[in-house]
């Protein structure tokens, strides 16, 4: 179930207010006090919405309101209780006596805003904006390692042996070798000095092939 309206709005006045509206409404004030806006209207011979007296009456009307522009002081005391309750303007309205909490809001966004920024400083958390950037200034950037003058490291180390040159072929070295081994050495036609050159042959190839 929903709040119930304040007033009827097909039978209230819309727009600026008149001289005579806000005679009317002072001089009720001023005789029964504020009492409840809801039937405040109709009492005061008004055809206004309750919400819309109790606005005039705040922000135009009390004879306590404070006119002019904010004093230094004034703007560093809103910095200060904005720092501590953000934008609860109505608490911060009741700590500056004869400023509205819809005035101290529209001068915190065209001035004090604009301000605090020149200043360097972040309005939602009063820190200084460049904060950030002067950690990650500090913080050292990782050293690069160049390789470009470095010197130059084989991946591989490869090694050329040069092809044997044999006299006979391997099947001619087996064959004589069986034949000397069966103790004909004058059937092979070699003398004693070949004989040796064909064993060194033999021990000189199977190195090569293993």
């Amino acid at each position: 179930m929903g709040r119930l309206p304040c007033c009827e709005k097909a039978h209230i006045n819309r727009g600026a207010w008149t001289k005579e509206e806000d005679d009317r409404l002072i001089h009720y004030i001023r005789a029964h006090g504020e009492g409840s806006w809801r039937s405040l209207p109709k009492a005061a011979g008004l055809l206004r919405c309750g919400k819309s007296c109790r606005l005039r009456w705040m922000n135009y009307l009390r004879p306590d309101l404070k006119r002019g522009n904010f004093s230094e002081y004034e703007d560093q005391l809103i910095i200060k209780l904005h720092s501590l309750l953000g934008n609860k303007w109505s608490l911060i309205a009741g700590r500056l006596p004869g400023r509205t909490d819809n005035e101290i809001k529209n001068y915190w966004n065209t001035h004090i805003k604009r301000k605090l920024v020149s200043e360097g400083i972040d309005p939602q958390t009063h820190r200084p904006l460049n904060k950030n950037s002067t950690a990650k200034a500090k913080t050292p950037a990782p050293t690069e390692l160049d390789f470009r003058n470095a010197p130059t490291v084989a991946k591989s180390i490869s090694f050329t042996i040069p092809p044997l040159d044999f006299k006979y072929s391997e099947f001619q070295v087996k064959a004589k070798l069986e034949s000397i081994e069966g103790g004909d050495c004058s059937s092979s036609g070699m003398t004693t000095d070949e004989n040796q050159q064909l064993h060194e042959l033999n021990l000189e190839l199977s190195i090569g092939i293993s």
